[in-house]
Parts: structure tokens; sequence; C-alpha cells
């Protein structure tokens, strides 16, 4: 697992005044599901960016052929 940092990943959004971001990750295996991990992180980018006021649109996992977007599976918007 690859660590994550909040300041990191928002920066650029910051720094271009963004009202929003879509989060995109690759996950080298293929497997497009979400990991409990991925989960996780996203619950806490999007928290972060509700703190920031730059809303999380969508978080989508790339892999062999296909993709997963969070936001359509129901996992983007929970608290």
């Amino acid at each position: 697992m690859t660590p994550v940092f909040i300041p990191e990943v928002f920066k650029p959004a910051i720094l271009a005044n963004a009202s929003s971001v879509i989060l995109v990750h690759n996950h080298p295996s293929g497997d497009t599901n979400p990991s409990e991990t991925d989960i996780l992180i996203t619950k806490r980018l999007r928290d972060a960016g509700e703190i920031l006021g730059i809303e999380v649109v969508d978080h989508v996992i790339i892999g062999k052929g296909g993709h997963t977007s969070l936001k359509t599976i129901g996992l983007l918007g929970e608290k």
C-alpha cells in the first residue's frame, strides 16, 4: 500500500482555487474493486475536502481493461 498524504492530494486543487476534485488511482493488480483501505482513505479525503471547501466528486480506480467509480457503487456519499 502506498501512503497517502492528504495535504499533497489537495495542494494542486488549492493552488488552482478549485471547488471540486475527482480522485483517480490505479491498481497494478488489474482488479478495480476498492479495497477496505481505498474506502477508508476515500472517506478521509472526502472529510478533508469538506473542511477545505473542496468537494470530492468521485474516486475512480483504474485497472486492467476497466475502472470502478466509488460514487457509482455508492461508496462516496456515505458518512
